[in-house]
């Protein structure tokens, strides 16, 4: 029998695959586009820390609401563009613990609580596990939690409770030392309805393509037009209530 006509086995077609397919090869580069948002971010927490040791209380409050913003645009971005990637999910992960996690409890610290001592480094601690904490437990919970509800308070909103009530008391004139003790109990508590079971909205299922009410517009500016008149405290009272939604709904339900 002719050597040509011997049948090839499976072995002897391994090197007719092509092993260059893109397919079959992971792709080893970074996105830019939505990684610089979130290096933004954590350039926005960054700054906070550097403002807080220098005293400047209201720009390192600032400075966190801006890193909210760009961490809302970075995801939104990658989603748009469909540059989502592992790569970017652990560094929007490391950027949200320095922005929502170390800077808020370090602004929070220098501004009342290091006149309290212990108390007050313990305080701004527990915040900063909290932070640490839920940002863990939520990367774990991808894929399971169910979309319309966080479990536990967001870290960005519990960041946004304590960098509104210092922003809104420097915009009054009030003293981080007169509101020591409230921080020392304020701290504490949103770094542990982080890691609790209360439910919050997360507003994802929010249709925001389809048409509402006129009424419903109107609210909308005139929200704006008040955020414009007094954003320091209209932003400290949003996520004040939002921070209390969770536990009142638990509340609320019990007794009904």
């Amino acid at each position: 029998m002719p050597i040509d006509d011997v049948k090839k086995s499976p072995i002897d077609d391994i090197d007719d695959v092509d092993v260059g397919d893109d397919k079959k090869q992971p792709h080893k580069g970074v996105y830019l586009l939505p990684n610089l948002f979130t290096t933004a971010a954590l350039f926005s927490g960054f700054y906070s820390i550097i403002a807080a040791m220098n005293g400047n209380f209201t720009q390192a409050a600032v400075a966190i609401f801006i890193a909210m913003v760009l961490d809302g645009l970075d995801g939104r971005v990658a989603r748009l563009t469909r540059t989502q990637s592992a790569f970017g999910a652990e560094y929007d992960s490391l950027a949200d613990m320095v922005s929502f996690g170390i800077a808020p409890a370090l602004v929070a610290f220098s501004w009342s609580l290091a006149p309290l001592g212990k108390v007050g480094w313990i305080a701004a601690f527990i915040y900063a596990v909290g932070a640490a904490l839920r940002l863990a437990r939520f990367n774990t919970m991808l894929g399971v939690e169910e979309k319309r509800y966080f479990t536990g308070l967001p870290s960005p909103a519990a960041a946004a409770i304590v960098a509104g009530v210092i922003w809104a008391a420097n915009d009054k004139g009030i003293s981080g030392d007169s509101l020591a003790t409230l921080m020392a109990l304020l701290v504490p508590i949103v770094g542990l309805l982080m890691v609790s079971n209360v439910k919050y909205r997360s507003f994802k299922d929010l249709n925001i393509k389809g048409r509402v009410p006129f009424v419903v517009f109107l609210i909308a500016v005139l929200v704006l037009v008040f955020v414009a008149l007094e954003p320091a405290l209209v932003l400290m009272g949003v996520f004040c209530l939002f921070g209390l939604w969770g536990p009142l709904a638990i509340v609320f339900k019990r007794l009904r």
